[in-house]
């Protein structure tokens, strides 16, 4: 795992910025502490720092030459060794061992078709010097990121916004963005925060070349899936599902360095850890729990688990002194806005795996592939109304009437009931957006004094939910999500968090043969009136201990509220302080007090959420704005 960030120039003045690289790669050396090197050409300056983890010799460094070409690349090719054995029958040369060696090479046999030998997760940029010309590309699923900017006179890539933030670009504020924000708690891609800073989005590739750049999409998973073979046999997905897993698993332990995984106690990072055992002896696994607050913890699934399957588990018990501690770490590597307040916990495991092991599996992505939120049963049930249903939507004037917050199972409850009877209300279109969101849109105008554009956000809206009403079934809140919530939410919060400790984090669901797999399967086959993630439990229902059957799914969360209102409280009144909100002009301060005091009443609702990502936003603002 890496960082990279390049400059090509499209004039003289442009050449002037090759001089930032320098900091722009030193702002990247969290994600590659173990080597920092630069190539410079003509008209391209490239920074890279490394993480080593395949091929562990300097050889292997990069930016990586052959006599045309040169390469900095992030993250790994799981099959570069078969990649590598089909180059050698063709009498292609290697001098190192390393998957880095495979993508240089392989993009000079097929050029820009070279994506589709891929599987694993990467974001790479390859120079050719005689042509004066740049290949980028981000993996399919948008594992790993990439930012860019381009103006008259330059072309700027990095793996990080914090690193195109050391070149002299505009910091304008992108008001469609943070509306944006402020109710989902993250950005969706293509936009950051700035209004001229873009991210490449999954399945994409960038191609600059005589002052232009072209971008173009190489892979789209609602088309992959539908090349596939339909299995429409219960029994047989189940196994095929067990056979793709398994060796995705089995592709993603190929590394030169100590290796472990995650695992939470749920079911899909148990699945991921129990098929790694059957791999490798002495898997080491890591989990954290709460030990103020029981309903945040599930460490002894964790447990359970790790003894079923004999690996080295490691558990880390947090109090809400532990997050304090941790809390401007995660801040200060924020160079975006980013809510999702589960972030904290996962630097804080991430921090604490790095000390043992240098890479990590994860069960990420199965969620979004398979139907495991609680969203999915949510417009499951919407879409297929009974008794239950109608009832839910008549009690909607009950619900309001009970105090609502995620403290409790019985307040959680109203909560989720609340939310449930006013979604199914609303079209497909303003379900989805309202169940994805932390906040409605109503809410967070009355917040801003900044106005966004209406037009503009209404088109940015409709295209990320494009895909829903596009199939016959759930699948198509499914491939929302996946292109959505997966690569923007929950694929970002690994990256910041696990790169912010060094440490590699590696995703099985998300080898594109499994994807691909779940989109050729009818919806029915992951949820019904009754299951979430039906298939995926069903398939391991003996490979798993037998208390993790019928186990609730529990999110990684925080006890934010209790976080908020007492460790957090003295910070919390100062990013909200009445002189900062005026000196700001950017939010309403009377709806920051009313907003302040419904996190200290006795009915918070989502106060917490929201509270949280404005909190993440003043911090990020006073860092990168003031």
């Amino acid at each position: 795992m890496c960082g990279i960030v390049g400059v090509i120039a499209k004039n003289e003045l442009g050449k002037e910025w090759a001089k930032y690289i320098p900091a722009a790669t030193a702002a990247l050396k969290q994600r590659g502490p173990d080597a920092q090197n630069y190539f410079s050409g003509d008209d391209a300056e490239l920074g890279h720092c490394r993480l080593t983890i395949i091929d562990l010799s300097e050889s292997a460094n990069q930016p990586m030459h052959d006599d045309e070409l040169v390469t900095i690349y992030n993250g790994e090719i799981f099959n570069f060794k078969e990649i590598r054995k089909k180059l050698e029958e063709d009498r292609v040369p290697f001098k190192t061992q390393s998957d880095t060696e495979v993508l240089l090479k392989l993009y000079k046999m097929y050029g820009e078709k070279m994506l589709d030998h891929l599987n694993g997760f990467f974001a790479f940029a390859i120079y050719d010097k005689k042509n004066k010309s740049c290949f980028v590309a981000r993996d399919r699923f948008g594992v790993k990121p990439l930012f860019y900017f381009e103006n008259e006179n330059c072309f700027l890539f990095a793996s990080e916004l914090k690193s195109l933030l050391q070149f002299p670009i505009p910091r304008e504020i992108d008001h469609e963005s943070l509306y944006e924000y402020l109710q989902l708690n993250y950005i969706p891609a293509p936009n950051t925060i700035f209004r001229n800073v873009k991210k490449l989005l999954p399945g994409h590739f960038l191609h600059f070349q005589n002052g232009t750049v072209e971008c173009k999409r190489y892979y789209l998973l609602d088309e992959s899936s539908e090349k596939q073979i339909a299995v429409t046999n219960y029994s047989e997905a189940k196994n095929r599902l067990f056979e793709l897993l398994n060796d995705a698993v089995r592709l993603r332990l190929i590394s030169d360095v100590p290796l472990g995984a995650f695992l939470s106690g749920g079911i899909d990072s148990s699945i991921v850890c129990g098929l790694a055992s059957r791999h490798t002896q002495h898997l080491k696994t890591f989990s954290i729990g709460y030990r103020e607050h029981e309903f945040f913890d599930e460490t002894k699934y964790a447990r359970l688990v790790s003894k079923h399957f004999n690996t080295e588990h490691t558990v880390f018990s947090l109090t809400r002194s532990d997050l304090h501690e941790s809390l401007f770490e995660v801040l200060n590597y924020f160079d975006e806005p980013f809510g999702d307040s589960s972030a904290l916990p996962v630097y804080i495991l991430s921090q604490h795996t790095r000390k043992h092991v240098k890479v990590s599996l994860s069960g990420d992505g199965a969620d979004e592939l398979f139907g495991g939120y609680l969203k999915h049963l949510a417009e499951f049930r919407a879409r297929n109304q009974q008794l239950p249903e109608l009832s839910a939507a008549f009690l909607s004037p009950l619900w309001k009437l009970i105090p609502k917050s995620r403290n409790s199972s019985l307040s959680n409850l109203a909560r989720k009931a609340q939310r449930y009877s006013d979604g199914i209300k609303l079209n497909l279109h303003d379900r989805y957006w309202k169940w994805c969101s932390v906040a409605d849109e109503e809410q967070v105008t009355a917040l801003l004094q900044l106005h966004h554009e209406e037009t503009q956000y209404a088109q940015r809206k409709n295209y990320l939910t494009r895909y829903i009403g596009s199939k016959k079934d759930l699948n198509d809140v499914l491939l929302n999500d996946v292109s959505m919530v997966l690569p923007d939410d929950m694929l970002s919060k690994i990256d910041y968090m696990s790169m912010a400790a060094s440490l590699e984090v590696r995703t099985p669901f998300l080898d594109y043969r499994v994807a691909e797999f779940a989109f050729s399967i009818p919806a029915s086959f992951k949820i019904d009136r009754r299951h979430r993630k039906k298939i995926v439990h069903d398939a391991f229902r003996d490979f798993l201990p037998p208390e993790l059957r019928n186990r609730r799914k529990q999110g990684f969360e925080i006890p934010l509220h209790s976080f908020l209102t007492r460790e957090l409280k003295p910070i919390l009144h100062n990013y909200v302080s009445d002189s900062f909100i005026l000196e700001q002009k950017i939010f309403d301060l009377s709806a920051i007090r009313n907003l302040l005091e419904q996190l200290y009443s006795s009915n918070p609702n989502d106060s917490a959420a929201r509270m949280w990502g404005l909190l993440v936003f003043q911090h990020w603002w006073k860092q990168w704005m003031s």
